[in-house]
């Protein structure tokens, strides 16, 4: 197996995972936990015991939970199919909390930016950081894999 070949499609997969689901849960309708299937509700108290603020949405077959977590308040949003099959999950993180390798690159590839909202994202196991970095004149919302290879950019 090429492993360079290998991790780029298996970060291309991320992302275009990633893609999908943010244009379902765009579109996204509101729902009770009482309406949300009990492998679901299973999987995300395993997952998640200390919980709060916990709201679900629901677009076609994927459920959205937007939740905090500890004593900072941390926001997540994961994604489960109805099986309870964890398909993504985004956790805010300080913008210091970001691999060395993410911050050179965007030190190096966006000087003079400010790094502002970042997060952690997994999807089937792989890692990456969404970062949204304003400077003069211009907004970027940038991924980045853990070694500091930019995956994505798109102005915000």
């Amino acid at each position: 197996m090429n492993t360079p070949n290998y991790f780029r499609h298996a970060m291309l997969t991320a992302f275009a995972s990633t893609a999908l689901l943010f244009g379902n849960a765009a579109m996204a309708q509101e729902i009770p936990s009482s309406q949300v299937p009990a492998p679901v509700l299973a999987a995300f108290d395993k997952a998640f015991s200390g919980a709060m603020d916990v709201e679900w949405h629901l677009k076609g077959t994927q459920y959205k939970v937007e939740f905090e977590t500890g004593i900072l308040f941390t926001d997540h949003d994961a994604w489960y199919d109805a099986s309870g099959k964890l398909l993504m999950h985004e956790e805010e993180i300080s913008t210091s909390d970001l691999p060395a390798a993410v911050q050179a690159s965007i030190a190096k590839e966006f000087p003079g930016h400010k790094m502002d909202d970042a997060e952690r994202v997994t999807t089937d196991g792989a890692v990456s950081y969404r970062v949204e970095l304003k400077g003069a004149g211009a907004k970027w919302e940038v991924a980045y894999d853990s070694n500091g290879k930019l995956l994505e950019k798109r102005a915000d």
